[in-house]
């Protein structure tokens, strides 16, 4: 028996603060034995449990004379209590530990370490939550009187004004949220001046009294700020009082009554920015807030401020740095209001200082800090009352410079460029995907200010747009190395100074078609032919210079193109020479230098690319011309190599101009078109083709790579752990080009270059449309057989059983050879170009070997997948087969566990058009056995994958596992998990349109249809259990997947769907028992998870919304929460009828559930502090939040430690 044992049996209740300290020590002590270490904690753990222990903490704290962890643990007995047992309390004992708290506080001094005032602030705002405008109504006197003493008083009084700030409304706080309102009220109350208070609320309710005195704290708090700053001696207790007053306005400066402020003159960087953050202002409030900001006095103040705020990139100097930030973000603020009550600020006196200010900040190295201004001049110019105002257009000259300087591809640049852009990005961005996400948003606003100014000015801004660009284009190699082949880099300086200079170009032609749009329906003014003249000269000028650059090549024809597409669309003859000029590019290969030899064939594929669209645009200008583009593109064929796709979509041009050009004969037309198509069904159709698609063998004999097996054992490639260091013997490089021609034979990619340009981009009921119809009508079921072969055998070539050749040790090698190799932005090492560069250098390796092996079946494997997706567009000409949906389904999903999960994802992004474009009137024989079978894979492979992620149990194919390799897998997991669970949410997203069909011209049911098909998907979803089961058990597994996003994304989807399942029927009384039952749990599971710890809330309203709409109907909710550990039914039974009675207010309802399962929630590991906080440096605002991690439009619109259980099965009660 230990002697805290035997202390016990000798005293009863009696606690002695010599044993805890010992305790305390014995625990704190490095050295302690870890047996006596947890005798220890259990010991001061049971103490927490004695109906004295709030006593015994209140004794401790108290008694300065103690060491500081001895305080420290009396604080968390009382915290505990307060936390865990107050509902038990009579209103006598809660009197009593509030008296003990108050005493505490009052108590507190400066010599007092830190973290004790901290934790009496603490406990001081738990007790608040529970009773303060209940029973506790002098609390704001306390804090008064408290304010009263020294500065260190003062400090903790801030604190505990800020922390339930925080809890009552910016933290999902369960205890505050059962409050409702009350708190809210309360707090308003105290903090607002009376006369303020009693104008906005004159005839609020003052029966029940919260408030001390006329002032409120916000004006106690600006005078203590005035105080502050007063004081000549400057000291730091000043200083970090002055500090903390500005943290505590900044939590309560979003909720509180605006006119509050004006009348407490606060000021300071931090809190202005979040007093202009707020979203709303009334006409006064605006004149008295936000007005006087645009002053001049005003400006000059901010603008000496940003200048010393200012920092060199070689020197920076990280409190100057934080505040040009913070600068920006509050002249953002400023510029957002400006642009959203232009009348109401002055617009005509004093504002130019203010744009000055704006564009200085524009002009700053830092990106960072630049954005926000680009971001406001974006609005400014897109506001029609700012825009054409005098001091606006004062400034658009400066301001185009400094975006055409900008627009360039910093990413581009290496890490160690001397660019103080790039030195400030690397101090503010850790990861790619932020880089991307952020450059992405700047160059987005970088390019719409060039817009908008053309738009305004088009005749001068694209003066001198197209100057400077062909200044740059002509002198593309000064002081640059002369271009060389053997040195080819596809990141040379001079692409990236053309690139840069296009930027700008295509952004002025966008605003010159803006404002020709804004001209039209008058006549052509003398202004728009002169600016359309001078686009077409200098368009047809840059196209006479020689580039000997493929890239640069292909980047001056996509400017020629958009020259095509915008301003310039109605000039034909323009347009057909544009059209000639990359029909008539040269394409000069040099396969000995593989970087200019891909460049060149990337070239190729873009020319053909941007024929095709030209063809499908401009087809009635172009069929004038046709007997001379048929000559042309048949003298490119018989000239290039015999390339079976190349010539396929050379052959696409003629069938599109063909196709889509009004002028043509349809009898004459229909039948030229059929000329096309008949080799490639003769293809489909041969008997050869359908024989290799019988078998395993066959098939890859097909594909050219029959002797692989063999290849592989012979070598014993499964004991070589580099294949890239392992150079290709001649029978391997015959099996590389075996592949390579056996696919150029396949019908595959031809019969996509045809469907394709057939379909996309083309209205239903449009002529071309009904024709593409007529031509492939007859033509799809002859090619749908030997197509779902080859895709159901591309799948089969991933299972290892398939491969019956090799030996069973060698199996798994399969894996190896078929696991794609892909770039992925923030978790592979190098850029892109780099890593394109090492796929390069191994195609004479055994790595290149496999590679070309698995890019062949990946080639008819997701082509396979794409024919599908055009035919889908031809509506019940592909879905009215009957007896289609079987084979579509073995097809896709017979062998698609044996799928990568890139390779899954590829498939469900794919045929995700399959899905969604199914007609109203097929879809109970078509979509009920695809959707099935297809949620059955999903929950099968999602599952079994993130069992593997969870339990580290992932195959190793040769070596341990790298953790870059562990992450890509979890990256590339998230990413299947979430394409399928977005699936999901559009399947049920109730206010989806039906997909036009032929009974239907707007997505609506006829009536003779809608008693049949339940009107949109989600209703046939829901009524059909074929479907309904296997999805919403992946939705049920879904909860437990470690991806927010996706978790976040399911819990609102159950969340629709539980009221669907309230009334009584088979279907709803198995699926309600089964949310009931299996879903509750997934929830309280990960609920109980720590990784879960950011979605409570979300799980917490799911669970409320269950026990609220189920409870009346069935008792297994109660029953699944009777089984948890510690759960009374007394206890359950009050929640539930707090939750009938909160049934209007969702705060409300999570927080019962978090009070409710409290014991069992996860903490996060910042909470547990096996983490430090962030650096403040390092914490954004909201705004730079944004800028990092989504597309911000340019409108300015934005696109939204646990206890030991005993494990997961104990938490139900069971075995």
């Amino acid at each position: 028996m230990s002697e805290y044992d035997n202390h016990q049996n000798q005293a009863g209740h009696s606690v002695s603060d010599d044993q805890i300290r010992r305790a305390l020590e014995v625990i704190h002590d490095a050295r302690s034995a870890n047996s006596l270490r947890q005798e220890a904690s259990h010991y001061l753990e049971s103490i927490k449990s004695d109906e004295e222990a709030p006593y015994y903490g209140y004794k401790l704290g108290a008694d300065k004379s103690q060491a500081a962890i001895v305080g420290h643990y009396g604080l968390s007995l009382l915290e505990h209590a307060v936390r865990h047992r107050w509902a038990d309390y009579s209103a006598e004992q809660s009197a009593m530990v509030r008296g003990w708290e108050v005493d505490l506080a009052q108590n507190a001094t400066e010599s007092d370490p830190f973290f004790l005032r901290t934790k009496i602030a603490t406990i001081w705002v738990e007790i608040a939550k529970r009773s303060w405008a209940l029973d506790w109504m002098d609390m704001d006197e306390c804090l008064v009187r408290l304010w009263e003493g020294s500065l260190a008083s003062k400090e903790l009084v801030l604190t505990i004004l800020e922390t339930l700030s925080e809890d009552v409304f910016g933290n999902e706080d369960a205890t505050a949220g059962l409050r409702g309102t009350d708190l809210n009220r309360a707090c308003v109350d105290i903090f607002t001046p009376m006369s303020v208070l009693l104008e906005h609320y004159p005839s609020r309710e003052t029966s029940v009294n919260v408030r001390y005195g006329e002032e409120g704290w916000l004006s106690r708090m600006a005078d203590l700020l005035h105080w502050c700053n007063m004081q000549d001696s400057g000291g730091q207790a000043e200083k970090a009082c002055a500090a903390k007053v500005l943290i505590t306005l900044r939590s309560v400066i979003s909720w509180v009554i605006p006119k509050s402020i004006s009348t407490t003159n606060l000021g300071a960087v931090d809190v202005l920015y979040h007093l202009y953050n707020h979203p709303r202002f009334s006409g006064e409030e605006f004149r008295a807030l936000v007005s006087p900001m645009y002053m001049h006095d005003t400006v000059e103040l901010l603008q000496r401020l940003y200048q010393w705020s200012c920092v060199d990139a070689s020197n920076i100097d990280e409190e100057k740095y934080l505040l040009s930030k913070k600068l920006s973000e509050l002249i953002y603020n400023l510029g957002r209001l400006l642009e959203e009550r232009p009348d109401l600020a002055p617009i005509d006196s004093g504002l130019d200082n203010f744009l000055r200010l704006l564009l200085n900040v524009a002009k700053n190295n830092s990106l960072q800090v630049s954005i926000t201004a680009l971001h406001v001049w974006v609005k400014i110019l897109s506001s029609e009352e700012l825009a054409s105002s005098t001091p606006v257009a004062s400034f658009v000259g400066e301001l185009l410079e400094v975006c055409s300087q900008r627009v360039i591809k910093y990413e581009a640049l290496p890490d160690d460029s001397p660019n103080p852009s790039i030195i400030f990005l690397n101090e503010d961005l850790d990861t790619m995907p932020e880089r991307h996400a952020f450059l992405g948003n700047y160059m987005r606003f970088c390019k719409t200010i060039v817009e908008r100014i053309v738009q305004q000015q088009p005749a001068d801004a694209l003066y001198h747009i197209l100057s400077q660009a062909e200044q740059v284009i002509t002198h593309l190699y000064d002081g640059e190395p002369a271009f060389s082949v053997p040195t080819y880099s596809k990141a040379s300086v001079p692409f990236l100074k053309l690139d840069a200079q296009c930027s700008v170009v295509e952004a002025g032609l966008k605003g010159s078609s803006r404002w020709l749009a804004g001209q039209a329906g008058g006549a052509v003014s003398h202004e728009q032919e002169v600016v359309l003249q001078n686009l077409k000269v200098w368009c047809e000028r840059i196209l006479g210079l020689n580039f000997e650059d493929p890239l640069v090549k292909e980047r001056v024809m996509q400017l020629a193109v958009g020259f095509t597409t915008g301003p310039l669309k109605k000039d034909t003859v323009f347009v057909s020479s544009i059209f000639e000029y990359i029909l008539n590019v040269q394409f000069l290969d040099n396969p000995s230098f593989p970087a200019y030899s891909e460049a060149v064939k990337d070239l190729q594929g873009f020319c053909i690319h941007e024929l095709q669209r030209l063809a499908m645009k401009f087809a009635d200008y172009l069929i004038t011309n046709f007997d001379d583009i048929e000559r042309k593109v048949d003298q490119v064929i018989q000239n290039a190599p015999h390339d079976e796709h190349l010539r396929s979509r050379y052959y696409s041009i003629l069938f599109i101009i063909t196709h889509r050009a009004a002028s043509v004969d349809s009898g004459p037309r229909q039948a030229r078109l059929e000329a096309f198509l008949q080799p490639l069904v003769a293809q489909w159709q041969n008997d050869q083709l359908t024989n290799s698609l019988g078998s395993f063998s066959n098939f890859c004999e097909l594909l050219g790579c029959g002797g692989i097996s063999q290849y592989i054992s012979q070598r014993a490639l499964h004991a070589i752990p580099d294949w890239s260091m392992h150079p290709l013997d001649d029978e391997g490089k015959e099996l590389q080009a075996r592949m390579q021609h056996a696919l150029e034979r396949l019908p595959l990619r031809a019969t996509k270059a045809f469907l394709s340009v057939s379909v996309e981009k083309l209205e239903q009921r449009s002529p071309p449309f009904e024709l593409a119809c007529r031509l492939w009508e007859k033509d799809i079921p002859l090619i749908l057989p030997n197509l779902l072969r080859s895709i159901s055998q591309a799948h089969a070539f991933h299972d290892p059983k398939s491969w019956k050749d090799l030996p069973p040790e060698m199996s798994g090698i399969v894996r190896r050879i078929l696991t794609d190799r892909f770039w992925q932005v923030g978790i592979s090492t190098g850029s892109r170009d780099e890593f394109y560069a090492r796929v390069g250098d191994t195609k004479n390796t055994v790595e290149g070997l496999a590679s070309s092996v698995r890019a062949t079946v990946r080639a008819v494997r997701e082509t396979g997948y794409k024919l599908l997706c055009y035919m889908s567009l031809l509506g019940e000409h592909f879905y009215g087969y009957k007896e289609l949906p079987g084979p579509l389904s073995q097809a896709l999903f017979t062998d698609a566990y044996a799928l990568s999960t890139h390779q899954m994802a590829v498939m469900v992004e794919t045929i995700r058009p399959v899905i969604e474009n199914c007609p109203v009137a097929s879809r109970s024989h078509f979509l009920a056995p695809i959707l099935a079978a297809l949620f059955e894979e999903l929950d099968r492979k999602a599952s079994v994958e993130w069992e593997k992620i969870e339990h580290g149990t992932r195959e190793e194919a040769a070596g341990r596992v790298g953790l870059d390799e562990e992450m890509r897998d979890e990256s590339i997991l998230r990413q299947m998990t979430y394409s399928s669970v977005i699936l999901v949410v559009a399947l049920l997203d109730p206010h989806r349109p039906n997909p036009p069909g032929p009974e239907t011209t707007n997505g609506a049911i006829p009536n003779g249809l809608a008693h049949v098909e339940h009107g949109n998907v989600r209703s046939f979803i829901l009524g059909t259990p074929e479907i309904l089961k296997p999805l919403i058990l992946f939705c049920t597994h879904a909860i437990r997947m470690r991806d927010t996003r996706s978790c976040s994304l399911i819990t609102r989807v159950l969340r629709s769907l539980v009221p669907e399942f309230e009334t009584i029927g088979p279907i709803d009384t198995e699926v309600r028992e089964f949310i009931s039952t299996e879903v509750l749990k997934a929830c309280i599971t990960s609920l109980h998870d720590s990784y879960f710890v950011d979605l409570q809330k979300d799980l917490a309203q799911l669970i409320a919304s269950i026990i609220i709409i189920y409870v009346p109907r069935t008792d297994t909710p109660k029953q699944i929460l009777l089984s948890l550990p510690s759960m009374a039914p007394e206890k359950i039974d009050r929640a539930i009828q707090k939750l009938y009675k909160a049934h209007e207010n969702p705060r409300q309802q999570r927080a019962i559930v978090l009070d409710l399962l409290e014991s069992l929630r996860g903490v996060s590991i910042s909470e547990q502090g096996r983490i430090a906080k962030p650096d403040p440096k390092k914490v954004r605002s909201a705004i730079h939040e944004r800028y990092m991690t989504v597309d911000v439009q340019v409108d300015g619109k934005e696109k939204e430690p646990s206890p030991d259980l005993g494990g997961v099965a104990d938490m139900f009660g069971q075995p």
